[in-house]
């Protein structure tokens, strides 16, 4: 699966000091987009070049959803991709691709209020061919 249009790609991901594996990246930075959209009435969409404030956004939202994953995953015990073992007959249950999701969308909905204190902090005053991508008023 190709993961197009991101505000934040992983290589400049990575560059920031990511060290989320490619695809729950990708996962995890197409939710924040849907966010970001939604809370900018889509006026990042179609943007040739996307400000680094928005980077910077994306990737602060990124480190605290997967900070939140982290711990609800330590409260579940569960160890990098493996979700359970069984030691009896020696088996291993690894976590899927919808789980990973089903646990961004827990978190993304647990953490709203704190995610939209970010995207406030970053991209209030940011403009995007001259208007302020966040303003809900009245043109």
């Amino acid at each position: 699966m190709k993961f197009e249009n991101q505000y934040l790609t992983y290589e400049e991901y990575r560059f920031l000091g990511g060290k989320m594996e490619l695809m729950p990246f990708n996962l995890l930075e197409f939710e924040v987009r849907k966010i970001i959209d939604g809370r900018t009435q889509r006026r990042l969409l179609g943007v040739e070049e996307i400000p680094q404030t928005v980077k910077l956004c994306v990737n602060k939202m990124i480190n605290d959803i997967e900070k939140y994953i982290n711990e609800m995953s330590e409260e579940k015990q569960v160890s990098g991709n493996i979700a359970s073992e069984n030691t009896d007959g020696y088996s291993v249950t690894y976590v899927t691709t919808d789980q990973i999701l089903q646990n961004i969308k827990e978190v993304i909905k647990s953490k709203q209020a704190e995610l939209e204190d970010i995207m406030m902090n970053y991209l209030i005053g940011c403009v995007i061919n001259g208007k302020h991508i966040m303003y809900n008023g009245v043109n």
